[in-house]
This record gives C-alpha cells, sequence and structure tokens, in this order.
C-alpha cells in the first residue's frame, strides 16, 4: 500500500499514527495507490479528499484518515498482506484536538453574538471559518469583508473605505492544520468580535 501526500496534509496523516507515505505537491507525480489532499486538489488516483479549514473539519479529517487506516488493515489481512509496512502501521487513538470552538456551549454563544454582524467573503476556506463562527454571510451590505492574501491587489480599490480583514492563505502560513485554524479564528475574533 503506497499512499502519497501532500504538505498540507501531511499532519493529518502523522496524528492519524501513519508512518509510511510519500509526500509530494504533485501527488500525480508518485506511482502510489492512494492519494490523501485538500478537497480542491485535482489527481488522477484514487484519493481521500480533506478539508481542514476549521476545527470540526479538521478533527472529521482525522477521523476519516483513522477510518481509511483500519479498513485498509482488516483488507490487509483478508488478503494475507501481513508483511506489508502499512500493516505494521499504529493508529494513534489518543489524539484529539484541543479548541473552544470544537466545545458545543463556547460555540453556542460564540455563534449567538456572532450572528449580529453581516459579512462578504471572497473565498471557500474563509467562508468555511465565518459559517463556523456564526457570522452572517452576505453578498451586499456587509459590516465587514474578509478576503484571502491572494486577493489584495485585486480588491485594494473595491474595498476603499470598507472594514476588511485579510486572511492568509494556505501558502502563507503554517502547514500545521491547527495551528494554521487558530492563527485565522485568533486573527477573526481579534478584528471582528471586539466590534460587537
Amino acid at each position: 500500500m503506497k499512499i502519497v501526500t501532500t504538505p498540507m496534509c501531511e499532519p493529518i496523516l502523522k496524528w492519524a499514527g501513519i508512518k509510511d507515505y510519500i509526500v509530494n505537491k504533485n501527488p500525480d507525480e508518485e506511482e502510489a495507490d492512494w492519494a490523501i489532499l485538500l478537497s480542491e486538489t485535482e489527481t488522477k488516483m484514487k484519493s481521500i479528499k480533506l478539508k481542514l479549514n476549521t476545527f470540526a473539519q479538521i478533527q472529521n479529517s482525522l477521523n476519516l484518515i483513522k477510518d481509511f487506516y483500519k479498513n485498509e488493515i482488516k483488507d490487509s489481512k483478508r488478503f494475507n498482506l501481513e508483511n506489508s509496512k502499512f500493516y505494521s502501521l499504529e493508529i494513534d487513538d489518543n489524539f484529539f484536538i484541543d479548541s473552544k470552538w470544537l466545545d458545543e456551549i463556547y460555540l453556542n454563544k460564540a455563534r449567538k453574538i456572532n450572528g449580529k454582524l453581516k459579512v462578504q467573503v471572497y473565498s471557500n476556506f474563509i467562508k468555511d471559518i465565518i459559517e463556523d463562527m456564526g457570522f452572517q454571510v452576505v453578498k451586499e451590505k456587509p459590516d465587514f469583508v474578509i478576503y484571502p492574501d491572494y486577493l489584495e491587489e485585486e480588491l485594494l480599490i473595491k474595498l476603499e473605505g470598507i472594514p476588511s480583514i485579510k486572511i492568509p492563505s494556505h501558502g502563507n502560513t503554517s502547514l500545521n492544520p491547527i495551528e494554521r485554524a487558530e492563527y485565522r479564528y485568533n486573527l477573526l475574533e481579534k478584528k471582528i468580535c471586539m466590534k460587537l
């Protein structure tokens, strides 16, 4: 069993306890049985697509990879592949994500408060976060506009005079999905929630 993953998804494999994989930004350059990559990444091989924008998505992706791994081990036993490197690895069932954004009580309170603000977003990854935090996503008359760093020049004139927040895209922040999410949530919380 050969797995290829992208640098952005590698932490999920590590946290799941998978140690035998190849990392390549371009998965199709490798000969592998499975690719584990971000949902927007295209590949020609069998793949598992992950979303890693919100804490819930990160937790769900981790659980998905653990389940995939356990099922592949069952198939390895069924086909007598006990000697494969993949079979001999161990799943880390003790790894969990500690974030207030996974606490239902905190999340419900934050969403109730945040729901008062209207936010226009210019990216799907930002929209996932904004919706998770409970802000109203609108197309017109926003209280704030939130955009990814790669659109800054394009939006500069259009956003003049409108309160806006630039969010670092995947290439300009940590490869660790938890650190990346924490940075983005904290940035939004600091810049938007203080206005409530």
